[in-house]
């Protein structure tokens, strides 16, 4: 095979929970410093972890032809066979020893001290309802860059999990743009004939697998070489992951498709520092029984949308490797796992042993030097309850004090619009209404596809949700929350009590006032859902 490849009681365990090994194996890691150490050594040329963001771009002629210059023949090999053709090139005079270098017309001010070396280019940037900016940039930005210029510009919240993605649709694939990665670097790779694009929206799972990696590596996919069990040691398993002398591999079954073929097969794969691999031989992993297929020196891991549709993929759990040189179909390596899982544990073990420790970097990074405005500088909490005025340090007591002011303005706007004549239970309603429809994790309108389209982009982690109109009732509403890379809904339901509104999750057990009270209790508490609301899916308009 050749691939192308409010009123109840809460059990208090909702609210905390026993800490497992891991996750204290991991605290230790980040409080000993081991990985930040390794981090702030890590070079250009080192194996995996030397994806730093090039300088800035220098502009080169090739010399002009001389009647001096010649064009001799060479010979042009291929495997063991060599084929004498003639190949142009241009020989230079040989340099003089006792000269000092010299440097062209062009790169010479560049390379002068002080001097700029960035120039300004124009790119366009989409987002998820398919509007779109350009933007003038330097040559020299980032992915960082980028998504912390928009942030500023939308005034968005930087949570650090806006991300920049390069989008294929003639492919039907995607990818994460790593935060140090060169924007232009990826650009200049499109085909001019292509609808390529930058995309900018969030990403919760882009750096999820730092903080829970079991989460994403399940036991049975990763071992180490060295091992006699072959078992690896889950609580150094980031820790082996950035390490280049450890001996690590992914490893499972995944369907390919086969070269110049519709049809898919399915093989055992073997991931390691060295490249991808597959057994022509079962699941043995002798040397003789690998084939290799790629390497990641020159290649990205993307995932592939509608595999089932454009592929004929066995799942739509499709991703390829995708050499940065190829814009065909032909030339994706295309891979199909049996579930989210598996694809998720092939990405991230892709990523990790691509750029290694630089990846740490990025996510160590935003929470080293976290940006803040002036005018967020400036503000304090202020207690005015007293008699005097007091700053208000603590910052449990600050929350406190927020949520009970954002409360007490929802009480008094809902009794001021049902204070003008007409009855309380329909101007309730409306106050909550209005209330729900302003805050970002409501989307409206939004189908059921449309939603786990949504989520599934944002970040298959557990507590990701948005709130939705319901598609069979229209008086009803629906959360859409994901746990354990799979995503549910749930049904809110109104209930009516003595002329008063009311919504409910649990059957009329548990009842809020309106939406905004409602989500506020579940992102407190689990409740009768799989984990609490964390992370909202929100859209903004560039």
């Amino acid at each position: 095979m050749c691939a192308t490849f409010g009123s109840h009681k809460h059990d208090a365990s909702d609210l905390t929970g026993p800490r497992s090994d891991m996750s204290n194996a991991l605290e230790e890691i980040h409080a000993s410093g081991n990985l930040r150490e390794k981090a702030e050594i890590c070079q250009i040329g080192q194996g995996n972890g030397s994806a730093v963001p090039n300088p800035a771009p220098i502009s080169l002629r090739a010399p002009p032809l001389t009647p001096n210059h010649q064009k001799p023949r060479t010979s042009h090999c291929r495997g063991n066979r060599c084929d004498n053709q003639e190949v142009e090139f241009f020989l230079a005079p040989a340099p003089n020893p006792d000269d000092p270098p010299a440097l062209h017309p062009d790169a010479s001010e560049s390379l002068l001290p002080g001097t700029k070396t960035s120039v300004k280019q124009v790119i366009k940037v989409y987002n998820e309802d398919n509007t779109s900016r350009a933007v003038e940039v330097p040559s020299d930005i980032t992915a960082r860059d980028i998504c912390q210029l928009f942030v500023l510009k939308n005034h968005c919240i930087d949570d650090h999990s806006w991300t920049l993605f390069e989008h294929l649709p003639h492919l039907g694939i995607e990818r994460i743009i790593e935060d140090h990665e060169s924007v232009m670097d990826v650009t200049s790779g499109w085909a001019m004939d292509t609808d390529s694009r930058l995309c900018f929206r969030k990403n919760y799972a882009k750096y999820e697998f730092f903080k829970k990696p079991l989460d994403f590596f399940p036991d049975h996919m990763v071992s180490m070489c060295s091992d006699t069990d072959g078992t690896a040691d889950q609580s150094q398993l980031i820790e082996a992951f950035l390490s280049s002398s450890t001996c690590l591999e992914v490893h499972g079954h995944l369907h390919a498709k086969e070269q110049s073929r519709k049809s898919w097969k399915k093989f055992y794969f073997v991931l390691r520092r060295s490249g991808l691999y597959f057994s022509n031989k079962g699941t043995s992993k002798e040397p003789r029984h690998l084939q290799f297929i790629a390497d990641f020196s020159d290649s990205d891991v993307y995932s592939v949308s509608s595999a089932k549709k454009l592929h004929g993929a066995p799942t739509d759990y499709g991703f390829c490797v995708k050499s940065t040189k190829c814009s065909s179909a032909r030339d994706l390596k295309l891979l199909c796992a049996d579930d989210e899982q598996t694809r998720t544990c092939w990405i991230t073990a892709m990523r990790l042993l691509k750029y290694g420790m630089q990846l740490y970097q990025n996510f160590h990074q935003p929470h080293q030097k976290p940006m803040r405005s002036i005018s967020e500088n400036s503000l304090v909490a202020m207690d005015f309850s007293g008699q005097k005025t007091r700053v208000i340090e603590n910052p449990s007591e600050a929350l406190s004090v927020a949520v009970e002011e954002g409360l007490s303005w929802r009480r008094k706007s809902c009794h001021r619009l049902s204070g003008h004549g007409s009855p309380s239970a329909s101007q309730s309603s409306v106050s909550s209404l209005a209330l729900h429809l302003a805050q970002p994790w409501f989307h409206g309108k939004l189908s059921r596809d449309e939603a786990q389209r949504l989520i599934t982009q944002q970040g298959l982690i557990d507590g990701v949700f948005l709130l939705r109109d319901s598609q069979s009732n229209p008086k009803t509403f629906v959360l859409s929350l994901c746990h354990m890379q799979k995503v549910k809904h749930f049904q809110i339901l109104p209930v009516e009590d003595d002329g008063e509104s009311f919504y409910s999750l649990d059957e009329d057990q548990t009842r809020f006032t309106d939406l905004i009270q409602l989500v506020e209790f579940y992102q407190l508490n689990r409740g009768v859902l799989p984990c609490k609301l964390k992370h909202h899916c929100a859209r903004i308009a560039l």
